[in-house]
């Protein structure tokens, strides 16, 4: 279902998938788990078998659940807002029919006056899906990936491939040093550490990196958080000041 969101660069969640599984070290402490399960037990049957207890906490088993009746939800929003699609899956994960992600594409031209933000960690097959004729290039749709070391910035490359209004990539948990990204065919980037129980360090210097690569290569740059146990505690602000920079094509519209 579609709330408000306290994501800092989003203004809605809207979750027509639910469940996923792990792909890379930027999942390990993932806080849609922890949500999953804890929805779960409040009785809501779009949580239930996607998650199980391991080591203490609880993981994603792979379910993939499609959540049909959410489909129609950006429709009853009159008023515009910035919509980050699945914030509890992955809408490109491999257990997602093409069929199904088609009709969530046509709810999003159907909604123009919204800004759909769609992040994966599996931009090949992002790719593989949206290069098909039947799927348009919709200008209220950003397409983004997350990197959260060296290790995963051949996702950039992936998504470069993709056809997009805007292409965007989250460096969020950011887990290691990733230097200065190639950041060419990309709009917008986001960086923050990794937040709530089991929280991995975030070094300043790896945020600084890609801060100055944002500058140089004229690509708007977002810093979402510090981080940690507690990120009211620690804050966003980076070098005395707030980093809000959105794409030189974002929406016009007022918010709320």
């Amino acid at each position: 279902m579609a709330t408000s969101s306290d994501i800092e660069w989003t203004d809605a969640t809207w979750n027509p998938v639910a469940g996923c599984s792990i792909v890379s070290p930027g999942c390990s402490n993932c806080y849609a788990m922890r949500m999953a399960a804890r929805l779960e037990s409040m009785g809501q049957a779009k949580y239930r078998g996607t998650t199980r207890k391991s080591g203490g906490r609880h993981v994603w088993t792979g379910h993939i659940r499609l959540d049909e009746m959410s489909l129609a939800l950006p429709s009853t929003w009159r008023a515009p807002k910035r919509i980050f699609v699945n914030s509890m899956s992955d809408l490109f994960h491999e257990d997602v029919p093409s069929d199904y992600i088609r009709r969530v594409w046509s709810v999003m031209a159907d909604t123009p006056h919204h800004t759909f933000q769609i992040l994966t960690k599996r931009p090949a097959r992002m790719a593989e899906v949206l290069c098909q004729r039947s799927f348009a290039k919709l200008p209220n749709v950003w397409l983004g990936t997350s990197v959260e070391a060296a290790a995963q910035l051949c996702r950039l490359q992936e998504l470069r491939l993709v056809p997009a209004a805007v292409r965007f990539v989250s460096f969020e948990p950011l887990l290691g040093p990733v230097g200065t990204p190639t950041l060419s065919g990309v709009d917008w980037a986001i960086v923050g550490g990794e937040s709530g129980p089991r929280a991995r360090g975030m070094d300043p210097s790896w945020v600084d990196e890609i801060r100055r690569a944002c500058q140089a290569q004229s690509v708007a740059f977002f810093f979402k958080q510090w981080g940690g146990s507690n990120k009211k505690t620690t804050g966003r602000v980076l070098h005395g000041r707030t980093w809000d920079e959105y794409p030189v094509t974002v929406d016009a519209f007022p918010r709320e």
